[in-house]
């Protein structure tokens, strides 16, 4: 009689399963809280004492581990040896084992949860007999996902066993499952004694969210993961509320604007194509924030996404619905709003609780590159502790330095090299992404030109996410009419742009710091 090993943590479909294995003449060993679960339904189930023939002890702690589970799991079938071993041991083999683990995940996830609780949640005999029974694949079956119950079902029922290349596909699942088990582990501890240096070896966990039809193109394959924890305020825990799947690039896009909507206190809203801010604009009301981030770039806002930090009313859902807009985002909606978003039948809308919250202080950076990876904290820092120093003879006005803040806010998420020029809360042009400043410096002056109008750039702010190499932007700038800069400072040659912006009577501030975004 073949023999199956059942305990899981999580008891969904399990009693379903155990009753059908039982009658294909399946023999069944289980363990506490399955066992009672199993035995309820009225299934025979031999408890684990009974094979081992020793007490279930340490309040559970100790009940598989032991030579005649692991004897059951390990040996080879087709190898006399072991099976000659096993009769003098007396020992039956095991050909089924189902089995999931404590729920640590879970339990790390809750309020205020205790260190002590949650290491008393650290599976021990799971792991061992998984991975056991993993690596003898050819001789045992092992399940760690209730998903695939029906699958080994289906095949017992059709072909009186499990296929071996459905062995191979369970075993490769039991690795990685406890591989993002001890991750788990690992870096909760690691969290838990305060560790803030980058590990020797690092090991991160991902659950997918979904499979996305392509990538940045459609010749890609792509899926959406999410890190595992109480991910407030990202995009993975957002509710989507109508219109099509999410693809690629607009989770990529749309990650781009939240992170900088994070940077602002009063109600904003924030327009951004291909990961670049495109129009920013902050108001007393998001109606006004709205108005204000698309008339500061009509033309790039359409196709794009639009993330505000207030609730969406009806006025602006009606101004919103004027242009083709791929995603909103935003903490809430009123009814009526929702009504008039929903009449567009492919826009994305998605709900954002505690839209606001910034990523926790630790979180990583991720980029891949071929045959490694870089690893770097998150930006989260906007300024320096120290005080900002005008370097100019004319210090900013009370105004300008308002208007440069809000520049700098803007150009630390477009990519570098970016310049940002900002007046009256509103971004007025946005130079990304160019291989060097004067460039980005040009195309942020002649966006405002084309888009809103010269007279606008009079008394405005521009903000250079690292420093300038040379003074062509601040002659670039005083030709516009800008007013003020603030730039981090560094260069060589930051003497020769201090003059200048005396030469023109321009306020600037060195913040100490670059935003550098690649």
């Amino acid at each position: 009689m073949k023999r199956a090993l059942i305990s899981v943590s999580d008891k969904t479909g399990v009693v379903e399963f155990a009753k059908q294995i039982s009658e294909l003449g399946f023999e069944i060993i289980s363990t506490g809280g399955t066992a009672k679960a199993i035995m309820d339904a009225g299934i025979k189930v031999i408890g684990i004492s009974e094979i081992t023939g020793f007490p279930e002890c340490l309040d559970g702690r100790v009940k598989t581990l032991h030579p005649n589970i692991h004897a059951g799991l390990l040996a080879i079938r087709s190898n006399p040896e072991h099976m000659k071993q096993l009769k003098e041991l007396n020992v039956d083999t095991i050909d089924l084992v189902v089995v999931n683990l404590y729920p640590f995940k879970q339990t790390i996830l809750k309020d205020n949860v205790e260190l002590e609780e949650a290491i008393e949640n650290i599976d021990i005999g799971g792991p061992t007999m998984i991975r056991a029974a993993a690596k003898n694949y050819q001789d045992v079956a092992v399940i760690v996902d209730p998903k695939d119950y029906d699958k080994v079902i289906e095949e017992l029922k059709a072909k009186g066993e499990v296929s071996k290349e459905t062995k191979f596909y369970l075993a490769s699942k039991v690795f990685e499952h406890t591989a993002s088990y001890d991750t788990l582990i690992a870096n909760y501890l690691r969290k838990q004694r305060g560790a803030e240096d980058f590990p020797e070896t690092l090991s991160l966990t991902f659950e997918k969210v979904q499979d996305m039809r392509y990538g940045e193109n459609p010749h890609q394959k792509a899926a959406f993961y999410k890190e595992i924890g109480k991910n407030t305020g990202c995009l993975s825990s957002a509710i989507q509320l109508h219109g099509k799947e999410l693809s690629f690039n607009n989770i990529n896009d749309t990650n781009g604007a939240l992170e900088l909507l994070k940077e602002f206190d009063e109600p904003t809203v924030v327009a951004c194509k291909h990961a670049n801010p495109c129009g920013v604009g902050s108001a007393d009301n998001i109606y006004d924030a709205y108005m204000t981030a698309y008339k500061a770039d009509p033309v790039s806002i359409f196709g794009g996404i639009v993330v505000a930090n207030r609730e969406i009313d009806e006025r602006t859902a009606e101004e919103m619905n004027k242009i083709f807009i791929e995603i909103i985002v935003a903490p809430s909606y009123t009814e009526k709003a929702l009504e008039i978003l929903k009449q567009k039948k492919n826009l994305r809308i998605l709900q954002l609780d505690h839209i606001s919250v910034k990523q926790p202080k630790g979180s990583y950076d991720l980029k891949k590159v071929a045959g490694g990876l870089l690893v770097q904290e998150v930006d989260n820092v906007l300024l320096p502790e120290e005080e900002l120093k005008v370097v100019t003879k004319r210090q900013p006005t009370e105004k300008e330095m308002e208007d440069l803040l809000f520049a700098w806010k803007v150009v630390k998420y477009a990519k570098s090299n970016g310049i940002a020029i900002a007046k009256d809360k509103q971004s007025l042009g946005i130079g990304p992404g160019q291989v060097n400043r004067i460039w980005a410096c040009k195309q942020a002056i002649e966006h405002c030109i084309e888009q809103i109008g010269e007279e606008a750039l009079k008394g405005a702010a521009l903000a250079s996410d690292a420093f300038f190499p040379f003074s062509d932007c601040v002659e670039a700038a005083a030709k516009a009419g800008i007013t003020a800069i603030i730039q981090p400072g560094g260069s060589v040659r930051d003497q020769e742009s201090i003059d200048a912006c005396d030469q023109y009577g321009i306020a600037m501030i060195f913040t100490g710091m670059r935003h550098f975004r690649h």
